[in-house]
């Protein structure tokens, strides 16, 4: 890594850290209502999830962001990673002189690629981890990383339906309307043999996240060589940025 920072010009700067999925956990929360101070709603969030885990929730690192909510109160997002395995990725950065400010998982950084005026469901996959996500007017309105049975290369449309269904029927009960759209990321040159049985199940159009993107003009000019290698977490950290 530092002669990679050292070849870009990049040391003492700050950067982001885009993690893989599964490093960082998203929980969309509902209450009734929320503390304002952090004092008091980190310790809140802790205890209310301690026991969707699967370490101590004293050893983790909390981040939380309010939103609307469909009903009366307010809806919480939260992340929240493993403070030794986080600090081991953050000292990967500061060993080659750079001052990691932001830590995101990669599908939240690409969450910025997605078009909100209708709700619109994102899957993407990455090796096994899959990660689910359905975004509605700036709302994310559900959010779920799980493992596939196979490897990206050998995951077939009803291993894919099996694992996204969940959350598209569980916007739909909570909502009261169907998945606008659905933007795929991870398969390449699959995709293709996974659009016709998603659109028939689903009853939407079904797309590239990447293609989407740049075919709505959404995505900067300079940037299109990094949408040309499917990097839609930098990608959309990019925007989130600008």
């Amino acid at each position: 890594m530092a002669n990679i920072v050292s070849r870009l010009g990049a040391k003492d700067q700050d950067v982001a850290l885009i993690l893989p999925d599964p490093i960082i956990r998203v929980f969309v929360q509902h209450f009734d209502e929320f503390p304002r101070s952090s004092q008091e709603a980190v310790p809140m969030l802790r205890w209310k999830l301690k026991k969707s885990i699967p370490f101590e929730a004293d050893e983790t690192v909390i981040s939380y962001m309010r939103q609307p909510s469909r009903t009366d109160g307010i809806d919480i997002v939260t992340a929240l990673a493993r403070l030794r395995i986080l600090r081991e990725y953050e000292a990967l950065a500061e060993d080659a002189g750079l001052y990691p400010g932001v830590v995101l998982s990669s599908s939240l950084a690409a969450i910025s690629l997605l078009e909100d005026a209708k709700a619109t469901l994102l899957a993407r996959v990455s090796g096994v981890a899959l990660t689910t996500a359905i975004v509605r007017g700036s709302v994310l309105c559900g959010y779920r990383c799980t493992e596939l049975p196979a490897h990206s290369g050998d995951i077939t449309p009803k291993m894919l339906l099996d694992e996204i269904y969940p959350v598209a029927a569980y916007y739909q009960d909570t909502w009261g309307e169907g998945i606008g759209s659905v933007r795929v990321a991870g398969l390449g040159a699959r995709l293709p043999d996974f659009v016709q049985p998603l659109e028939a199940e689903l009853h939407c159009n079904v797309s590239s996240l990447l293609h989407a993107a740049v075919s709505d003009g959404r995505i900067p000019h300079d940037a299109r060589p990094l949408a040309d290698r499917e990097t839609d977490g930098l990608i959309g950290w990019m925007m989130h940025r600008n």
